[in-house]
């Protein structure tokens, strides 16, 4: 108990010391080392990486969970499992969840009507959109996220700790240089005054036998504190010393999140280049479906021409005829392909994206399609592939 009590008063005097250093800095009253210019930038340079790779790491979780909510809970959870040593289970993206519930309501509604056949089709394309999500982000959170956390939790932690531990020793460095300083200062004066009681008050309490001159126990007192500044000076330095090499340690962090950074750009390309396959064969199924806008328009056709006599048309009720097809005289547009389209049958138009086109509706023609004309090659081409040009 006894030796508690001592190290906490012998604790509480340095941090009164520190303290009143501090303050006197801070009023201009008393000197401060300062760091050579290459260490202050070394400094520098680590708060600005700490301070842009949190941000990063923080946006990069809210791209990978938009949901607030469900990211808290998503960090809650892995928190549990990895405090009990056991794998967090893969969580259901939205994609795949919005997936299911259109293949469960293509079942409610029948598979063989238009609507229910669409539905299944656009929610296998949900759900794979949703795994190939899913593994963008399991492997984003592994090889981008985790080098970022692992940098703010270890690294910066320990030069974070190192830094406080050189700025207290910065403060006992800077109180032993005071003490010599006021020491020599009573020195001389005791010298030139002559015998005087020595008012330790101006440097430490001490025990004194006051059986010496003044001066002789000035004279003691600075080698004392002279000695004490030697060996804070090597504290000091030693400090500084590996406080530097963590500094310089950040260039090789950054050749680390450099690394992470391409690794992230290219999981994130391999993901956008799956959803856009994905996407190209959805609308390649749904050009294929039978579609209910077709069936009501040649339903609407078959009427019209069992009412009308004497009225021909290249429109024919069940097959369009392309060979009898002629460009109106006015109507006509230029179209941009947006996407390479193979022609299901001779009726169609085989497209190839970027390239430039004339197209045109004609009577009777579901609206998903229109009449496009390549040079002498002539076919139906779906809508959704083209980009309408003024």
């Amino acid at each position: 108990m006894d030796f508690n009590v001592k190290k906490f008063a012998s604790d509480a005097g340095v941090f009164f010391t520190r303290a009143v250093q501090f303050t006197e800095e801070k009023l201009g009253q008393a000197e401060k080392t300062e760091l050579d210019a290459h260490f202050e930038n070394l400094m520098s340079r680590a708060d600005c990486t700490k301070h842009w790779t949190e941000k990063i790491y923080r946006q990069t979780e809210v791209l990978l969970q938009p949901n607030p909510i469900d990211h808290t809970g998503a960090r809650i959870e892995e928190f549990l499992y990895e405090k009990l040593d056991r794998k967090a289970p893969c969580r259901i993206t939205n994609g795949e969840l919005l997936g299911q519930y259109m293949q469960d309501a293509a079942k409610e509604f029948g598979p063989g009507t238009p609507y229910g056949s669409t539905l299944m089709e656009v929610g296998d394309c949900e759900r794979r959109l949703g795994a190939a999500e899913r593994e963008f982000f399991q492997t984003s959170a592994i090889s981008f996220l985790t080098p970022l956390r692992n940098f703010l939790e270890g690294d910066w932690r320990t030069i974070s700790k190192e830094r406080r531990l050189l700025e207290n020793l910065r403060l006992d460095l800077d109180a032993c240089k005071t003490r010599v300083k006021k020491a020599k200062v009573a020195e001389a004066k005791a010298a030139c005054d002559g015998e005087m009681a020595p008012d330790f008050q101006e440097t430490r309490p001490r025990n004194y036998v006051l059986s010496a001159s003044a001066s002789a126990l000035w004279s003691e007192e600075v080698e004392k504190a002279e000695h004490e500044l030697r060996v804070a000076q090597t504290e000091f330095d030693r400090q500084a010393e590996v406080t530097r090499l963590l500094l310089e340690g950040i260039s090789s962090t950054h050749v680390n999140h450099l690394r992470c950074l391409h690794e992230f750009v290219e999981a994130q390309a391999a993901y956008y280049k799956q959803c856009h396959f994905h996407m190209q064969e959805l609308q390649k199924e749904l050009a294929r479906l039978p579609n209910a806008f077709a069936l009501n328009s040649t339903h609407s056709i078959a009427t019209a021409g069992s009412a009308s006599e004497g009225i021909s048309s290249p429109v024919e009720t069940d097959t369009l005829k392309i060979e009898e097809v002629q460009a109106p005289a006015t109507g006509t547009r230029k179209a941009k392909v947006l996407y390479d389209y193979d022609a299901a049958d001779s009726s169609e138009l085989s497209l190839l994206a970027d390239e430039l086109i004339t197209v045109y509706t004609v009577p009777g023609m579901d609206s998903d399609w229109l009449i496009g004309e390549r040079g002498n090659q002539k076919g139906k081409v779906p809508v959704t592939y083209l980009e309408l040009l003024s």
